[in-house]
């Protein structure tokens, strides 16, 4: 079982997004910038784990079983 070419990017494009919005987080809770820009960092988290990028249908794959 594997993820498709689209979908394996989409999953690696989205984790990279998150480990760099909380090292983001983590530095701004060291300089202590205050719960707005806290707040303003959790929702942009949220948003980023809620993205759903329209999958796109490969031909030609029926051999292997992909996980979308």
């Amino acid at each position: 079982m594997g993820f498709c070419d689209h979908c394996e990017g989409q999953r690696f494009d989205r984790a990279r997004v998150l480990r760099a919005l909380r090292k983001v987080r983590k530095d701004a809770r060291a300089r202590a910038c205050g719960a707005d820009t806290d707040a303003a960092l959790v929702a942009a988290l949220e948003a980023v784990r809620a993205l759903d990028v329209p999958h796109l249908l490969l031909e030609g794959e029926d051999d292997d079983l992909i996980v979308h």
